[in-house]
């Protein structure tokens, strides 16, 4: 499947790698359940390789899963390929299908379908809402010292808490508003008065997601230096079904935290990894500053690692390593092993 926001292209091969068809279909319910009979008329239907299914093949994947077709989610068409052989929709769909025929750079899409998806519809609004907010700050600063000097004089040298309360008090005078330090103080009580609708909503927003967190996986919660923000960042990138990952490995490599090897001839070495999640490595990467402060183990093994040479950069890197393996087994407690500490 080649998804768009308003159509789905679909091509499909048999077991020999035989193109058998392609076909275009409407991205709505209707369009889904013809798209999945046209599927079955050709025979049995072994699996389903979509292209985006976090995004426009949301849905479409959400339908399969119900009907109960096994799905896999396929990375979009290596460039160099695609730059010899051209690009179009039924070509992306008949390489998403021989993609799923191979097993090659594919994975099990996530279920959205339960409340780990309800946790990321609320993060999504709470970041949105972080980000708008840092932007007004940072508006409200700027405009102060560009401001006249009576104005900048008052506001200068204020923490960011009294700052907002003091420009959101400001009473500026609106038959003089042609004058700079009037549309000034106008402009400044705007944006403090939005930090602090923006404030408001982020609160309200925690407020919900954190017992939504707890009721989730109240594991992942105790554990030191695991808040209801780091918990619920990898709980929506583990996904609902977290059991598609299949090891902690890839769970590492998932969060961008796993070495990656560059090694050639007589050089033997291993690289950063600047892939997978950054959100799920800013995550782990708190849990690791926070373990660095208070949590005796970690200041203990920062100490040794120190000794051994090791700079701070390269201690977190181990850390984070260290971490997201000791959290999959949070994550997935099934795979729990009898002694997680041997394991670490």
């Amino acid at each position: 499947m080649d998804t768009h926001a308003d159509t789905h292209t679909a091509a499909v091969v048999d077991t020999a790698g035989r193109k058998l068809g392609h076909q275009q279909f409407e991205a709505t319910a209707a369009g889904y359940r013809q798209l999945l009979a046209w599927l079955r008329s050709f025979g049995t239907l072994l699996v389903v390789g979509i292209e985006g299914t976090g995004v426009y093949g949301a849905g479409l994947a959400r339908h399969l899963a119900a009907e109960g077709v096994a799905l896999l989610e396929v990375d979009r068409p290596d460039r160099k390929t695609r730059r010899f052989a051209g690009k179009s929709d039924p070509l992306d769909a008949e390489a998403a299908a021989r993609t799923a025929l191979t097993g090659v750079r594919t994975g099990i899409p996530k279920d959205r379908s339960g409340a780990v998806e309800a946790l990321r519809n609320l993060r999504v609004a709470r970041r949105s809402a972080i980000d708008q907010r840092a932007d007004c700050q940072r508006q409200i600063k700027s405009l102060i010292v560009t401001a006249p000097e009576a104005l900048r004089a008052q506001l200068r040298g204020l923490s960011i808490t009294r700052l907002i309360a003091t420009c959101a008090a400001l009473r500026p005078d609106a038959a003089r508003v042609g004058e700079p330090e009037q549309a000034a103080k106008t402009a400044l009580r705007a944006l403090a008065r939005r930090h602090q609708a923006l404030s408001e909503e982020i609160g309200e927003l925690d407020d919900l997601i954190a017992p939504l967190v707890t009721e989730i996986n109240p594991q992942l919660l105790a554990c030191t230096g695991v808040g209801a923000d780091v918990a619920g960042q990898l709980l929506v990138t583990a996904g609902q079904n977290a059991d598609r990952l299949h090891s902690e490995p890839a769970f590492a490599m998932l969060c961008g935290v796993a070495p990656i090897p560059a090694s050639s001839g007589k050089t033997n070495r291993h690289r950063l990894n600047r892939g997978g999640d950054r959100q799920a490595n800013a995550a782990l990467y708190r849990v690791v500053l926070c373990r660095m402060r208070w949590d005796p183990r970690t200041r203990a093994y920062v100490e040794r690692r120190t000794k051994e040479g090791l700079s701070k950069k390269d201690i977190i890197r181990c850390l984070k390593r260290m971490i997201a393996r000791e959290l999959y087994y949070l994550l997935r407690p099934a795979q729990r092993p009898e002694n997680l500490a041997h394991a670490a």
